[in-house]
């Protein structure tokens, strides 16, 4: 005789979420005090020359460090830009000198707003379900090694990344 025992769906929800808890905090990484979360960038187009990336920062220590320099196989160099609207115009800039980390601060990269990072001078298109391998740089931390997973490039929140669109609209 077989015996069945009835699980509730609150019960088996509760294991299904901490079962995928260690995957999803996978794409966390530390270095000394900080702390860099969901590192991803934007799927581009062929032809496309630059592509945005994003991340969190987050210093839980108690002394600054600035984000000084990103590197990746993919592109011929990494850059730290800041972007803001002026009128209708959007203008990216270049961080001078890397962006500064305070202590207690968390820095939240997103598409359209603010701080971003571009990969220049791209290798090969990137294509969404890619992983990016990249260096960051941190002036007082060192070095790590991260992974920038590509997605869609239609996702919610598009950003200022996708130049091909933005054509017109961006100066740098």
């Amino acid at each position: 005789m077989k015996h069945f025992v009835k699980i509730p769906a609150a019960l088996t929800m509760a294991c299904a979420l901490l079962c995928a808890a260690p995957l999803s905090q996978a794409h966390e990484y530390k270095l000394g005090q900080l702390e860099i979360g969901h590192p991803y960038a934007r799927a581009t187009v062929p032809g496309q020359p630059a592509a945005g990336a994003y991340i969190s920062i987050e210093n839980k220590g108690s002394t600054p460090d600035r984000l000084i320099a990103v590197s990746s196989p993919v592109a011929k160099s990494g850059e730290i830009h800041t972007m803001a609207m002026e009128g209708n115009v959007m203008k990216m800039r270049e961080v001078s000198g890397g962006l500064e980390v305070k202590p207690g601060q968390k820095i939240a990269m997103q598409p359209g707003n603010g701080y971003h990072i571009m990969l220049m001078g791209l290798s090969k298109p990137l294509q969404a379900g890619d992983k990016v391998p990249a260096t960051l740089s941190f002036e007082k931390a060192g070095k790590v090694e991260v992974t920038f997973n590509v997605e869609d490039r239609n996702a919610p929140a598009a950003g200022m990344d996708d130049m091909k669109d933005m054509k017109g609209h961006m100066h740098h």
